[in-house]
């Protein structure tokens, strides 16, 4: 899970498996996997940079890669 700000300044807990999409629009938009939009305070690669964290807590980083390396080779 990472914590983000929302635009109103409330903080949010979001599981980041769910994360399909992070963007600016100027504001960082984050679409889940549901289509839900989430708008943000933190910069787009702050909320990459905790969810490639999320991912290396939880092993996922290194299989989200090998997925990656497999997929460039076919």
């Amino acid at each position: 899970m990472i914590t983000l700000t929302k635009l109103n300044g409330d903080q949010i807990t979001v599981n980041a498996v769910f994360v399909e999409r992070v963007e600016s629009f100027p504001d960082t938009t984050i679409t889940l996997i549901n289509q839900k939009k989430l708008f943000v305070k933190e910069q787009e690669i702050v909320v990459k940079q905790k969810i490639t964290e999320f991912y290396k807590q939880i092993g996922l980083y290194q299989l989200q890669r090998e997925v990656g390396e497999q997929q460039n080779e076919s």
